[in-house]
């Protein structure tokens, strides 16, 4: 009889954490947030980098970020067709397009407080279709590009509105 109740110890022994393991890896994954589908996902990471994901064709994304621009008064300088591009030397990538856009009377205080700035200027929209799929528009978060040039606080709000354009463009 001892060796049988010593038996069924080790077998609760071994079984008890992998019931435990599996309920809380149960639990952990019912916590994680839906997406909500009436919000474009956002992705931030140390890169500097800010993607959000557009409900729209990549033609369709640059159409309206084109028309959002205008309407705005903020000159759109091109659009580099990187895939067209790619083409062009017979090689295929999904579609995806760079839009170079600014206000001389926005950017030049910043390249004037602080002249590095002008590597990342004029701003950028990137509008990218995945593997999957998905289209995504990226650009530059204004908070990291005000770190990487120490711009001053009150200059920031001259490139903020990057990520209003992207967001209106992708809903």
């Amino acid at each position: 009889m001892p060796e049988r109740q010593s038996n069924s110890l080790r077998f609760w022994a071994t079984l008890l954490p992998a019931v435990i393991g599996f309920r809380m890896a149960a639990y952990l994954v019912s916590l994680r947030e839906k997406p909500d589908l009436e919000k474009p996902m956002i992705q931030e990471s140390n890169n500097g980098l800010v993607t959000i994901e557009s409900r729209h064709s990549v033609d369709e994304t640059v159409q309206k970020l084109k028309q959002i621009l205008d309407s705005k008064g903020i000159k759109l300088f091109t659009v580099i067709d990187h895939s067209g591009a790619a083409e062009d030397v017979g090689m295929n990538m999904p579609p995806t397009k760079l839009l170079i856009f600014g206000n001389p009377k926005a950017g030049t205080p910043l390249m004037i407080g602080a002249p590095t700035i002008a590597i990342d200027l004029p701003l950028k929209l990137l509008v990218r279709q995945d593997s999957d799929g998905a289209v995504r528009i990226s650009y530059n978060d204004p908070e990291y590009l005000q770190n990487r040039h120490g711009l001053p606080a009150e200059l920031v709000k001259n490139i903020a509105v990057v990520g209003a354009l992207a967001a209106e463009a992708a809903k």
